[in-house]
């Protein structure tokens, strides 16, 4: 029997309702949720009941009992129930996840001079992600030291819980010390199967007695149904999901890079003391209000920058100075993308699958970049 039947046949025993979708294998994109019907606007196409989700309570207790004098997050809780099970339980389930090969797209994976070719923010959270998994795999193998035969195994099931979970909270979570919001986490069958939708995408509702995926538009039979994995830009969906798409509506850049190298130390601490240092964000539309406050102390007088920071000038006088440096940084930075993108293409290491995502990476930067510079060229001329 097919692995998707029988995942279906097993989901259902379990207590899972689809409602007109059902998984299929899409060519070139691994697993996705199509329509097997029209789907109007507002019907529940979708249902997990609680008793079917892993989650930290589903973990044996013997098992979880031994990281409660650890740092591991829940995360790697839940990576290493699903390295360690051999229950069967979940055989059905366990079949149809990506195989270690699929997650070839995740930097976590890359060779390390691949993963510096990333742009700056990607670098930034893939070095947040490694600390992470870092501190799960020594936790982990502090209480199960069998886990060492095999880095590649634990990476994986950590890799799988971190991008195919769903928020969740439930008593278990509540009762653990030191839990955040990104410990709230529940993996659940037939849901982790849609793929990723920018807009119009499934909301996803919980209760006390499970999941809930509800359409928001309609839907021919045969589309695909996705549902939105949050508001995300490139960048992260690239580290955390380890694929790239466009269009992308949350799109955006970073631009720290090319615009702190423009301050001194003294600047540098003015922004600092006045809370403006870093996180400068150009989306589809505009630069941030934090980029607008940063060039501003390049272009006016200490006095005319603090009156704007507080509220007390609209910046009108000063915008035409602070487009003008703008459209210089931006014209930088292509450079530097274009620079970037041609080091990638020469890049030994890796696969080139990694490459051609990195370079569609830097060609979605690029496109935000000129989107940006041909605005500011029209404006300067009206």
């Amino acid at each position: 029997m097919d692995s998707l039947q029988e995942l279906l046949d097993w989901a259902t025993s379990q207590g899972v309702k689809l409602n007109g979708i059902g998984p299929e294998r899409i060519p070139g994109r691994g697993i996705g949720v199509l329509a097997t019907r029209d789907i109007q606007a507002d019907e529940i196409v979708l249902d997990v009941p609680t008793g079917c989700l892993r989650t930290l309570s589903t973990v044996p207790k013997a098992r979880l009992r031994r990281f409660s004098e650890t740092s591991i997050s829940v995360q790697g809780i839940l990576a290493a129930d699903l390295a360690l099970d051999t229950s069967g339980r979940y055989g059905p389930w366990d079949a149809v996840v990506p195989r270690v090969e699929d997650l070839t797209g995740m930097p976590l994976n890359w060779h390390a001079d691949l993963q510096a070719l990333l742009p700056r923010h990607a670098r930034e959270l893939l070095d947040k992600q490694r600390a992470k998994f870092a501190r799960d795999w020594a936790s982990a193998t502090t209480v199960f030291p069998d886990l060492k035969r095999d880095v590649d195994a634990y990476r994986h099931a950590w890799l799988l819980v971190n991008s195919r979970t769903f928020y969740y909270l439930n008593a278990a979570l509540k009762r653990r010390r030191g839990v955040t919001k990104d410990d709230h986490l529940t993996l659940q069958p037939i849901a982790d199967l849609f793929n990723h939708g920018d807009e119009d995408g499934c909301h996803v509702a919980f209760g006390r007695d499970g999941f809930a995926f509800r359409a928001t538009k309609p839907y021919k039979a045969g589309d695909e149904v996705k549902i939105c994995y949050g508001r995300h830009g490139g960048d992260f969906l690239l580290v955390e999901y380890g694929f790239v798409m466009s269009p992308n509506c949350w799109d955006e850049v970073m631009l720290d890079e090319v615009v702190l190298e423009r301050f001194d130390a003294e600047n540098k601490e003015r922004l600092e003391d006045a809370g403006f240092l870093g996180r400068y964000v150009l989306d589809r539309e505009t630069v941030c209000h934090r980029t607008q406050v940063a060039l501003r102390l390049l272009c006016c007088k200490v006095g005319e920058w603090m009156r704007f920071v507080n509220g007390n000038d609209d910046g009108e006088a000063s915008q035409g100075a602070v487009n003008v440096l703008l459209l210089e940084l931006l014209r930088e930075y292509i450079t530097r993308v274009d620079d970037e993108s041609e080091r990638v293409r020469r890049v030994e290491v890796g696969e080139q699958q990694q490459k051609d995502i990195l370079l569609e990476r830097w060609s979605q930067t690029r496109l935000l970049l000129t989107i940006r510079i041909a605005s500011l060229e029209q404006e300067s001329k009206t």
